[in-house]
């Protein structure tokens, strides 16, 4: 083989030639590292999320077609790329150059918050729309199958490329036979007048128009190179590993027994994933690149032939279009490999992935695999012997030797036949969400009745999922064979399946339970299914089923989804110029779309740049015996190791009260607890030699995982915290009825788009540091960096421009992450790089905290709770970080919108040895309020009342006081509770969802309304103090900085609306650079839905106090600009630059009384949700959801109808800002 000299692509219509590339580069870090293109994010690395989506574009020379398609850059290593064209984010359109339709209308019609998911969704609707100019609505959500989004949610996103589809302007779906846009049943009846309200957060006619003739051409460069160069094997050779691209299958076969050990890779997305995260090596990939026979498509009289090389996408469509020219009864078997392939993964890793490679992978969760061996499929194999065909059955899917390929073969193609008359095939499969996830179990099942009569002839049923590969039942098949397809066969075959396919208690994977009834649940729709089918052909012979059983066919996709929103307009006599309460869109959201908005991680790399990774312990419990550092160090690149015995004197830090240490080396107390950093000239270098630190543990006793556990080991952080009001005791005495029960609680991972992130820069000087972070806690890193580092607060800055997300996720363990990469910095005096992967960030970082709550509560036979007993835990995880603070929340919210007069409310924060959990979003309220919520359901169960009305008798009635006695005036928490009734169109629902459920015995409908009183505060005043600055340049410009952070919520986006109003200025005039400890000192954290609050009244104190002192200068030219007021301050040496304070609003709480003023105001709100279920399988779907939300008056709608939490103050009902339908 002669090996190519040069790897030759294009990156967004420009040439890029690579000499000795190394086959283990990928495509992402190849254009973030090496092009500097940043708007292209790393998510995941796995291909899950989607933000590393580009554009590859291919140039077929024997079809003459170019193929456009989305694709996943962490998986696609660059040696695949020859002659591919390269699409990115900053390809497709830029603020300096012109921005794309796609771009500008995500922005504009407020589809970004964070903003990091953003160059993907872009990227996927991009792609979408050159294949597609005017897509369907199905067209559209399967093209966001794959990009996943944490903060905005998927709404504003949908509602931003709808524009570009052909739609009637409805959600083209009718719940109770009535569209939601028709008058009655789902009318949306106006407010009463003064309360004018908005539904347009946007205005269509403004954008862009979609011209498909200005887009990137195919560089002609590579069109000629595809027709006219000689094709011939490419080699590429790197450190490790060695990448062959044979162009014939001659060559195919030869590197193939030259290297049969070595996997023929075409998309990279299973192999890709077991280099990543299992630790795979293959020191020889075989790569085939556009080889006609593999890509064959052939109709023959007995089926069709499909080529191995096909993409997952091209046999999706090639199967719609057989299935268009073919008779159904035909089709069966494509009919349900079409089903999966609408499901399997997403868009990107189905035009990635290759049918041949999905086949010889052989995962245990296969989709197609279990369909294609019930359809009787073949395999068309090649070696240097020839040409062989294998069955694609069970001992193939269990790599029986005999029924394998060879060492040398090679798949070819799969043959997949027609199916016959009174033949069917049908597909199943359960996962977590209908797309992108993998399925928990899956199942394609085949029944032949040769000439009719409803015996059966051939009966095929196998299973994913279940076991470390596909199973075939194949023994209960052959019992079942001669019997007739009714009800006794029925019976039979379900106690023969689950024979066969048994799942011990400890299956891998867990959920057996459930696994085990989805087995005998697939089985049972398939025989209602095949039953009506059969009824269909010959009514005669066949019964039908049942009415209400029909429903148990129909599967539960979820349509397109649709939207409104109202919010209040603001008052007409509201100066035109004035900017709050105006739907604006995010100031950074164009910049979001075209990948131009920086993070931490975008920054270019400094002038002798390291980077760290952390090794950390695999043990929940264990004495470290011993580390070897040894093998790690020798490691080229390694420049050191960071232990414990670095930082003595320094390695602790406490936030909260209970100091936690940064690296642990003698005792851990869970797994991903922080050992060791490594330190090294790049981040292949640093993880590669990280996997080299060897470690020796002594387990220990005892290892408490569950808060079961801890409570049994009594393993508590500090004593209980406990709440009491009224005579619990006293109360239960004079009670109708008492109950008791008890609800758990699983945990949450944050899962913010942009992982934990930093970089420290020594300054050379006088020991200063720059530190920049994505955190939402700016002085807590500067406290912990120069209290590591033994310096000054004054000698740390720490600057965060913008998070891609945190949900409460990043303060505390970036603190401590943020003081070991500084102490490396400082300790080498040259920059230091971290980045977490998203397994190492989830393995290190905790989320949200598991709950057990326990209640006893005695009520009145009419539904009135007299007393309430409740006990909260909390799994706190290894250290205390924030959960005792949770504790206290969760306990101060557990009443939610309930009066309960006689109550004792006790938590206690669980220690385990599991990695400290922390704050996310809501923090404790989610657990404390579904406690109380679920305990309202079992009263009104018990009473044999509606939960609604229990709800109803029970909440707070204009001006009372909660347990903490705080005087709280509900009057709007009624009227929310009105408005979402009148709106939701309850009543009438109730009774559609009663006769639904009556007509259907396998599907179910669901209808509840909730309350909700969210209070508002951080318990203490210095907690909730905020401070500004602004500065007034000459020329008329003003400059704002706050202690807030920028996350997502568009804090820096209302904090200029703020300065515009006060200073009566344009927008335009206004500008904020980021959040630094440099202008602003001593900020708290950006957190419990108060930065906008607090930050606003620093904001516009500062504003106030310049507009103060100009106002002499106004006053004598009224007329004049900025700019002119400017100048004549300056003149007259008055200053232009002012700091605004809030001093925090009064707030405190005494535990040891129970009293207190912990919170400020309290919002209110109301939300009716219709769900459905399908009882034989638990897939479920939201049908539909309005909220009514009382918010007070928003500074920006368009921003807070994402958010629904940040709340600008306290006062007027300001209707509903959120109805989703």
């Amino acid at each position: 083989m002669d090996g190519a000299a040069e790897l030759v692509f294009c990156v967004n219509g420009r040439k890029v030639i690579e000499k000795n590339v190394d086959p283990e580069t990928m495509l992402l870090p190849y254009l973030r590292k090496k092009l500097q293109l940043t708007g292209t994010k790393y998510g995941c690395g796995g291909g899950g999320c989607g933000a590393c989506t580009v554009m590859i574009s291919r140039y077929n020379p024997i079809t003459k077609r170019i193929r456009h398609y989305p694709a996943n850059a962490c998986l696609l290593p660059i040696c695949s790329l020859h002659g591919a064209a390269v699409t990115t984010v900053e390809g497709v359109g830029s603020t300096k150059a012109r921005i794309h339709p796609v771009q500008e209308r995500i922005a504009k019609c407020h589809g970004t918050q964070c903003g990091f998911c953003t160059p993907g969704m872009v990227m996927s609707i991009y792609t979408l729309l050159r294949n597609h100019p005017e897509p369907t609505l199905d067209q559209l959500t399967d093209a966001l199958g794959g990009n996943l989004c944490r903060c905005t949610g998927y709404r504003p996103i949908i509602d931003a490329c709808k524009t570009f589809c052909k739609t009637s302007g409805c959600c083209q779906s009718k719940e109770n036979g009535v569209c939601c846009l028709d008058q009655g049943i789902n009318e949306l009846p106006e407010f009463e007048e003064g309360n004018k309200t908005s539904p347009k957060l946007f205005s269509e006619e403004e954008f862009l128009p979609l011209d498909p003739t200005q887009e990137l051409i195919f560089p002609p460069e590579l069109m000629i190179m595809a027709e006219k160069q000689p094709q011939r094997t490419r080699v590429f050779v790197g450190d490790r590993m060695t990448w062959i691209s044979p162009v014939t299958l001659k060559e195919l076969l030869e590197a193939k027994v030259k290297y049969p050990q070595a996997p023929i890779v075409m998309g990279n997305t299973s192999v890709g994933p077991e280099v990543k995260f299992k630790g795979a090596f293959h020191p020889v990939i075989i790569s085939p690149d556009c080889i006609e026979e593999l890509s064959v498509v052939n109709h023959a009289d007995d089926g069709l032939t499909l080529g191995a090389g096909l993409s997952l996408a091209q046999v999706k469509e090639i199967l719609a279009e057989v299935i268009q020219k073919l008779p159904e009864e035909k089709t069966q078997t494509y009919h349900a490999l079409l089903k999966h392939l609408g499901t399997l993964a997403g868009c990107q890793i189905r035009n990635m992935a290759s049918l041949g490679g999905h086949i010889v992978s052989r995962h245990l969760d296969s989709d197609l695999n279990p369909l294609l061996a019930v359809g009787n499929c073949t395999l068309n194999l090649l070696s240097k012997e020839g040409e062989r065909q294998i069955p694609l059955n069970e001992q193939f899917l269990t790599k029986c030797p005999s029924a394998d390929l060879k060492p040398g073969e090679i798949l070819v193609s799969v043959n997949i036949p027609y199916s016959r008359k009174w033949e069917f095939v049908s597909a199943f499969r359960q996962a977590q969400r209908q797309q992108n996830a993998l399925a928990i179990v899956n199942s394609g099942m085949r029944v032949f009745f040769g000439a009719g009569g409803g015996i059966i002839r051939e009966l095929s049923i196998a299973y994913g999922g279940v076991g470390p590969t596909t199973i075939c039942a194949k023994n209960s098949c052959q019992k079942l064979i001669g019997r007739p397809w009714n009800e006794e066969m029925l019976d039979a075959a379900c106690r023969l399946i689950l024979d066969e396919v048994s799942l011990p208690g400890w299956a891998p994977g867990g959920k057996v339970e459930f696994k085990r009834t989805l087995v005998i649940s697939f089985f049972f729709k398939f025989y209602l299914k095949v039953s009506q089918i059969l009824k269909t052909m010959d009514p005669v012979r066949y019964p039908g089923l049942a009415d209400k059983y029909e429903s148990a066919l129909e599967d539960l996709h979820s349509r397109n989804h649709w939207g409104t929103s109202k919010y209040q307009d603001v008052d007409p006599k509201q100066l035109p110029q004035d900017p709050i309460g105006r739907p604006i869109m995010h100031l950074s959201g164009i910049k979001h779309t075209t990948g131009e908005a920086i993070y931490c991680d975008d920054m270019p790399v400094l002038d002798g740049e390291l980077f760290l990774a952390f090794v950390t312990s695999s043990r929940a419990h264990a004495e470290i015996v011993s580390i070897d550092l040894s093998e790690a160090l020798s490691l080229p690149g390694v420049v050191d190791i960071v232990t414990e015995e670095d930082l003595r004197g320094v390695n602790s830090f406490g936030l909260l009260g209970e100091p936690e240490k940064l690296l642990e080396t003698q005792e851990v107390f869970c797994v991903g607890q922080l050992v060791c950093a490594v330190v090294a000239d790049s981040e292949v270098q640093a993880k590669r030699a990280a996997k080299r630190v060897k470690i020796v543990y002594q387990d220990l006793e005892p290892v408490i995982l569950t808060i079961e556990e801890a409570i049994r080991h009594h393993s508590f952080f500090h004593g209980e915290r406990k709440l009491e009001y009224g005579n619990v005791d006293e109360a239960f005495k004079v009670v109708d009825q008492i109950l008791e029960g008890e609800i758990h609680m699983g945990g949450q991972e944050h899962f913010y788009m942009e992982t934990q992130s930093m970089l420290a820069v020594p300054k050379g000087e006088d020991q200063e540091m720059d530190v920049y972070v994505s955190s939402q806690f700016p002085k807590y890193i500067q406290d912990i960096v120069a209290a590591t580092l033994k310096v000054p607060a004054n000698k740390i800055m720490c600057h965060v421009k913008r998070v891609g997300g945190a949900f409460g996720g990043k303060v505390t363990k970036t603190g401590i992450m943020a003081a070991i990469t500084a102490f490396a910095a400082n300790k080498h005096g040259r920059p230091v790089r971290c980045i977490l992967e998203r397994g190492e960030d989830m393995l290190i970082t905790g989320g949200r905290h598991p709950y057990l709550g326990k209640y006893k509560a005695g009520f009145m036979n009419d539904g009135r709770i007299l007393a309430l007993d409740v006990e909260h835990y909390c799994n706190g995880g290894a250290t205390l970080d924030e959960s005792l603070f949770v504790i206290e929340i969760g306990l101060l919210k557990v009443d939610n919108a309930y009066k309960f007069p006689n109550l004792r409310f006790r938590g206690w924060a669980c220690r385990t040895n599991l990695p400290s959990n922390t704050a996310l979003r809501g923090f404790g309220f989610p657990q404390s309020g579904l406690i109380t919520e679920n305990c309202i359901t079992e009263v009104a169960a018990k009473c044999g009342l509606s939960p609604e009305k229990v709800r109803m008798m029970n909440m707070y009635k204009e001006i009372d006081q909660t347990p903490y006695k705080q005087e709280i005036d509900a009057t709007n928490l009624t009227q929310c509770w009105k408005e979402c009734m009148a709106t939701s169109s309850y009543s009438l629902r109730k009774v559609a969802v009663e006769k639904f459920n009556s007509e259907n015995y396998w599907k179910k409908k669901g209808l509840a309304m909730v309350p909700l009183k969210f209070p508002v505060g951080v318990l203490s005043t210095a907690a909730a103090q905020a401070a500004a600055l602004v500065h007034i340049y000459l020329d008329g410009s003003v400059l704002v900085t706050h202690g807030g952070i920028e996350m997502g919520q568009g804090v820096h986006t209302k904090m200029i609306q703020v300065a515009s109003r006060e200073l009566r200025m344009p927008m335009s005039n206004v500008h904020l650079r980021g959040t630094s400890t440099e202008t602003v000192p001593n900020a708290n954290v950006s957190g419990g839905s108060v930065v906008a609050d607090l930050n606003g009244l620093a904001v516009k104190d500062a504003c106030q106090t310049l507009l103060k002192r100009l106002e002499p200068i106004i006053s004598k030219n009224p007329k004049g600009t900025w700019k002119d007021w400017a100048q004549a301050a300056f003149d007259e040496s008055i200053s232009l630059s002012a700091t605004g304070y809030f001093r925090g609003y009064e707030s405190h709480m005494n535990w040891e009384t129970g009293e207190g003023h912990p919170f400020e105001y309290f919002v209110f709100g109301a939300a009716c949700s219709e769900v459905e279920i399908d009882c034989l399988t638990g897939a479920h779907k939201n049908i539909r959801t309005d909220i009514v939300m009382d918010i007070g008056h928003s500074i920006n709608p368009a921003l807070d109808v994402g958010q629904q939490v940040e709340v600008t103050c306290a006062g007027e009902w300001s209707g509903p800002v959120g109805r989703v339908i």
